[in-house]
């Protein structure tokens, strides 16, 4: 089913496809999968090469933009785009507290779940191509956990790509999710560090914050219960180019007067709530550690095991001193299960997936070794959320793989950098620069 309509300066047609949700069974379950194809309005009736975009993530729609935003403008000049929508996000069949129940108990829901990596995505892209391209290969775009999508397909199916752009997103080949949280805490507590060194008041404020959490029990309106531990995860921000400001601007009217004396205030609570919310995109908390399982050992809350290792992030620890209250990041803990009502029905399921010890491998080296598509990768300097070590390594073992590696952007490079970063990976695959 299509649907076509358009927005200023583009033409954009809404695509409805049925894949299996286990492409090793393809005669069995089907799900379906939704894609916004869009192009620019001056040439709908062009013959153009098409680009897919993989967004980050895992668990998240694709971009819902308003006409040329971003980097869009940028593809539209010569491609045909499509933004998929991945298995169980935005408009594809969905899987969430109010879905997953279908499928049965727990065990059953995990064992759905398994289907939601990088290797079912890459083989769905495969399934819809030839439907919209003829069968000509097209160019990927993947940001963050697209580009790990997108080194996924350099492994499995080159033959379906002309070319393979990644910004922010080349994986480890090998690591363990142990590996990757333990160098993720030190990026971590750098980012802390240079926003208080920009904003020094707010180590007071989020001192004073902790403490009150520390010291009453603060259910959020929707019935997430906000602890210090979930308050720390608003570290996340950091990762982006404004996070510190947007941060910044959350903390400074944490408080009000009341009769009862402090309170937290409804406006700061509000925007908490819209920061810490999984109820849009749980499967980032269900399959986030999974994403990184490649072989028979468990991820068994990896992020929450790691953290341990580092004491300095214990918000209790640093108020009995006279240290700052340390941020988190890009991470998922048990108690997410229990502090939001979007995730608490599906504890069990979680706990099921964090035990599991047959997931496959994900990167094939020999092939990367070999790998005949061009390729660029955009590698942001002190990512937050991907190492930069981990990502030069998976760089120099995928053959003909083009980096650039800078410090003007955060993780959200291709977004806040319009044209500039989708102009550069462009220019490095076609040897122009």
């Amino acid at each position: 089913m299509t649907v076509t309509y358009r927005q200023p300066g583009v033409v954009l047609t809404d695509h409805t496809f049925t894949v299996p949700l286990d492409h090793d069974d393809p005669a069995g379950e089907t799900i379906e999968l939704f894609a916004r194809e869009v192009v620019a309005s001056d040439k709908a009736d062009h013959d153009l090469p098409w680009l897919l975009y993989l967004q980050g993530g895992p668990g998240f729609g694709a971009n819902r933009f308003i006409g040329k935003q971003a980097w869009l403008g940028r593809a539209l000049q010569e491609y045909r785009v499509l933004l998929l929508d991945q298995r169980g996000t935005g408009r594809s069949t969905p899987a969430n507290r109010q879905t997953l129940p279908l499928r049965g108990g727990p065990a059953e829901q995990a064992d759905y779940l398994t289907h939601f990596r990088a290797d079912s995505i890459v083989r769905d892209c495969e399934a819809i191509r030839p439907r919209l391209t003829g069968g000509a290969p097209w160019t990927v775009l993947g940001q963050s956990f697209g580009g790990f999508c997108a080194v996924h397909y350099l492994s499995a199916r080159p033959e379906g790509l002309a070319a393979a752009l990644i910004t922010g997103g080349l994986p480890s080949l090998d690591a363990h999710a142990d590996d990757v949280y333990r160098a993720a805490y030190p990026r971590i507590e750098r980012k802390v560090a240079a926003h208080y060194a920009r904003y020094p008041q707010d180590v007071e404020r989020v001192r004073c914050i902790a403490d009150h959490l520390l010291t009453h029990d603060v259910v959020l309106p929707n019935g997430y219960r906000l602890t210090v531990e979930a308050f720390q995860s608003l570290g996340i921000m950091l990762g982006t180019g404004d996070g510190s400001h947007r941060l910044h601007f959350l903390l400074e009217h944490a408080f009000v007067r009341t009769p009862a004396g402090p309170a937290l205030s409804d406006a700061f609570q509000e925007q908490v709530l819209s920061q810490l919310s999984y109820a849009a995109h749980p499967l980032y908390a269900l399959v986030h550690e999974a994403i990184y399982g490649q072989d028979a050992r468990p991820t068994a809350w990896s992020a929450e095991r790691v953290r341990a290792e580092f004491p300095q992030f214990d918000a209790a620890k640093a108020l009995a001193g006279d240290e700052p209250v340390l941020f988190t990041g890009e991470s998922v803990h048990p108690w997410m299960f229990d502090c939001d009502p979007a995730l608490r029905p599906l504890r069990e399921t979680a706990e099921l997936l964090a035990a599991r010890t047959d997931w496959r491998p994900l990167y094939d080296r020999g092939r990367l070794a070999a790998n005949e598509v061009p390729a660029a990768a955009a590698v942001y300097h002190d990512d937050m959320y991907v190492d930069t070590a981990h990502a030069l390594r998976t760089a120099r073992a995928i053959r003909g793989l083009r980096t650039w590696v800078t410090d003007e952007f955060e993780h959200d490079g291709v977004r806040a950098g319009g044209s500039r970063v989708l102009d550069r990976l462009l220019a490095l695959v076609r040897d122009e620069v």
